[in-house]
């Protein structure tokens, strides 16, 4: 049976500055010579509610001096173009071909390096040696094979890559070197702000129910629950704004205002990572494909998976469903392809008493539920297999080694980490201040307390193809 959607879930915390009827019996008559049995402590009805911890997880925090953090990744060791155009004809000795790589200006192909050339469609392939160079994109080859070229050129593309060199006694050395190329990247920092105002008066008055918030504030003063779950929800602003975050397009409402948004990790292994675009892996052979891709990629041994209850569900019956254990609704056999579940000495039944916390295909994969997915109030509450929905996000476990633009030199740096803005004067990490003229502040003739929440940062995805980020849409 499914699960009836009325009554359903509150979304509305209803963060107001006042007392609410909600909150407090409305009538004590003391004409009545019975009084109400009640329930002094609120009671915690949606336990913990705050979404952060992803990033204290897979992060760091560093600080930084500037409006703009940049900085460079590798580029590839090896030359390879895959949409190469060729008129040769079939079993040609020769062939010119045209280079029409996207981004490719100025080609790295030099005379006397040998190629391999294979034809998109076809496959088939031949084995070359650069016999000349002709323009940018441009350059000749001699077939190595008796029956020349293996395939007609028109209406054809090709892939070409480099695998070495040759040349003859007694002649010069390559002509020409080659660049280390790398990409640069960057990403400038927003300013994050709340505040939570209460009147002196208020701040004089106490409640009869005795509150509480996941930071362990307790007290029958209702205002400091108030200020409380505002720090609390800036907190968790300060996670998610490093998580959505987009920068503002050339032609948006937002850039027009003066606003520029920020690269958060969606956006950035959304449009330079790598995308699973059918929601969840559900099988052996989806896993598969994404191992190849990583190996296309950094082939980072070790990867961490925050998913949703659905995907982490997936994957505990695509594991159940291997070495004859039974998967929901399917049942495995003995003759069932077997899984590795070497993060567990290959014990089967301790992975399964482990909830399947981890596997190893190829790589080590650990799976760990992230709340921000779940929760309705948040990513949770949107339509399940809607275009865009995020089911999970895998993150290389570990650091890289870049170049700090602040340092001069090569540092040691986790894949995720935040940037705050910070100097001996001014540290913008986590500021908070009291303004007005009550709870000890004195700095105006206001008769409130206001609190005020600061933080100036962005985040810095580096090796985004490294990083899989799973949602549904192509």
């Amino acid at each position: 049976m499914a699960i009836l959607s009325t009554p359903t879930f509150a979304l509305q915390p209803a963060p107001e500055q006042v007392a609410l009827q909600t909150n407090y019996i409305t009538s004590f008559d003391f004409l009545n010579q019975y009084l109400p049995d009640t329930y002094e402590k609120e009671f915690e009805r949606y336990g913990n509610r705050t979404v952060s911890s992803f990033l204290r997880m897979v992060g760091a925090e560093m600080p930084s001096n500037s409006d703009q953090i940049k900085w460079a990744e590798q580029g590839r060791l090896h030359i390879k173009y895959t949409s190469c155009t060729s008129t040769q004809t079939l079993a040609a000795t020769t062939a010119t071909f045209v280079v029409g790589d996207s981004g490719v200006t100025y080609i790295a192909v030099r005379v006397g390096q040998t190629l391999f050339i294979q034809n998109n469609s076809t496959g088939t392939f031949n084995k070359a040696i650069v016999t000349s160079v002709t323009n940018a994109t441009t350059f000749v080859v001699a077939y190595y094979e008796t029956g020349g070229a293996a395939s007609a050129g028109s209406g054809q593309t090709y892939t070409i890559f480099i695998y070495g060199s040759e040349f003859k006694k007694g002649t010069n050395g390559m002509v020409g070197s080659l660049e280390a190329e790398d990409s640069i990247y960057s990403n400038s920092p927003i300013i994050i702000k709340d505040k939570y105002a209460v009147n002196g008066s208020d701040m004089a008055q106490i409640g009869w129910v005795e509150v509480t918030t996941e930071n362990g504030a307790t007290g029958y003063l209702w205002y400091l629950k108030s200020e409380h779950e505002t720090r609390l929800r800036f907190e968790d602003y300060l996670e998610t704004s490093m998580i959505e975050a987009v920068p503002a397009a050339a032609s948006s409402g937002a850039l027009a205002a003066g606003y520029k948004g920020s690269e958060g990790v969606f956006y950035v292994v959304n449009n330079r990572g790598n995308v699973w675009g059918a929601g969840t892996p559900t099988s052996l052979s989806d896993w598969d494909s994404i191992v190849a891709r990583l190996d296309k990629q950094g082939a980072i041994e070790e990867n961490v998976v925050f998913v949703n209850r659905a995907f982490g569900f997936d994957i505990d019956n695509m594991l159940a469903g291997l070495n004859g254990l039974p998967s929901a609704g399917t049942g495995g056999t003995n003759g069932a392809q077997s899984a590795s579940f070497g993060l567990f000495d290959n014990d089967v039944n301790m992975a399964l008493n482990l909830g399947f916390s981890g596997f190893r295909r190829g790589y080590d994969f650990y799976k760990t539920d992230w709340k921000y997915l779940n929760d309705p109030t948040m990513r949770g509450g949107l339509v399940a297999a809607g275009a865009g929905s995020i089911t999970g996000l895998m993150v290389p476990a570990g650091s890289t080694s870049v170049y700090d633009q602040i340092m001069g030199k090569n540092a040691k740096r986790p894949f995720l980490h935040v940037r705050y803005r910070a100097s001996e004067a001014e540290d913008r990490k986590y500021k908070t201040w009291i303004t007005g003229s009550a709870g000890g502040a004195a700095t105006s003739d206001l008769d409130a307390m206001e609190v005020n929440f600061l933080s100036e940062r962005c985040v810095c995805t580096l090796g985004a193809n490294n990083f899989v980020l799973f949602r549904y849409g192509a």
